[in-house]
């Protein structure tokens, strides 16, 4: 099986040095003093909620390909939202996931709750990038990055006052883990591969920090799945294609919360 991530960072890091060539870093930061988004905390997103999903808007996936194509990011979000999602995920990743910078940009502007930009972090410019266009939230990858970029990745986006969620793949990974981490999550699928399995949300919340908050992303659906997850110990839920495959996302999510309840 070929190494699907391996894949997608080396194109991410050239659309990066290309994307600076567009728009400096020094231009970014004068953006941002200008910007005045609302700042909106995932994490408390998360305590507060009794479900704890973060729902996502994704058109494709390097697995699944074409999931909803013709999915419009001024509407099922902000239906994500009516219908009860504790915060939203968007993915930015044009080639393999068929975001854009733009589906963030509507996002942020249409909606009330937290935003994490869900993208292949290589590089300090996209945290920055992120900041600019209202981002509540990053995603850091410790399987594409090394654990001294991740610390300094974390303290760059904090300073700027943008949250992370640091997402680990395996008990390989838990040297990523700094006191700086306060939102961690488990992906179950397999970055290789793509492949999921819940079970290791189970298998490695003991090695977690306690007093971390813990998200479960990928492969997720089943309510019951959420509901036996919130018994073991986490707070957060990171489901999109779930909800993305059917004629109406929203609604779908509004089924779903019902039946973690039930």
């Amino acid at each position: 099986m070929k190494d699907i991530l391996s894949e997608i960072i080396a194109h991410k890091k050239i659309e990066v040095e290309n994307q600076k060539k567009l728009l400096s870093i020094n231009e970014i930061e004068k953006r941002i003093n200008r910007n005045s988004f609302e700042s909106l905390s995932l994490k408390a997103a998360l305590l507060e909620s009794s479900h704890g999903i973060i729902a996502e808007f994704k058109r494709k996936s390097p697995s699944k390909l074409w999931i909803n194509q013709q999915a419009d990011a001024t509407i099922i979000p902000f239906e994500y939202q009516t219908n009860g999602a504790a915060a939203l995920s968007i993915l930015t990743d044009e080639i393999y996931f068929g975001g854009t910078m733009i589906d963030l940009q509507k996002v942020v502007s249409l909606t009330s709750i937290p935003v994490l930009r869900k993208e292949f972090i290589v590089d300090e410019y996209q945290i920055y990038e992120s900041k600019m266009y209202g981002t509540h939230a990053i995603l850091l990858i410790a399987a594409a990055l090394t654990p001294k970029q991740c610390k300094q990745f974390t303290q760059t986006a904090l300073s700027i006052g943008l949250e992370v969620l640091l997402e680990l793949h395996d008990e390989k990974e838990i040297e990523y883990v700094s006191p700086s981490n306060k939102i961690i999550g488990i992906n179950n699928r397999n970055l290789g591969s793509f492949e999921t399995n819940v079970e290791k949300s189970f298998k490695m919340i003991d090695k977690l920090p306690k007093e971390a908050v813990l998200i479960s992303e990928s492969g997720i659906s089943d309510p019951r799945t959420v509901y036996e997850l919130l018994q073991a110990g986490y707070k957060g839920f990171l489901i999109g294609e779930n909800f993305m495959k059917t004629d109406h996302p929203g609604k779908s999510l509004k089924q779903f919360i019902r039946g973690i309840h039930e």
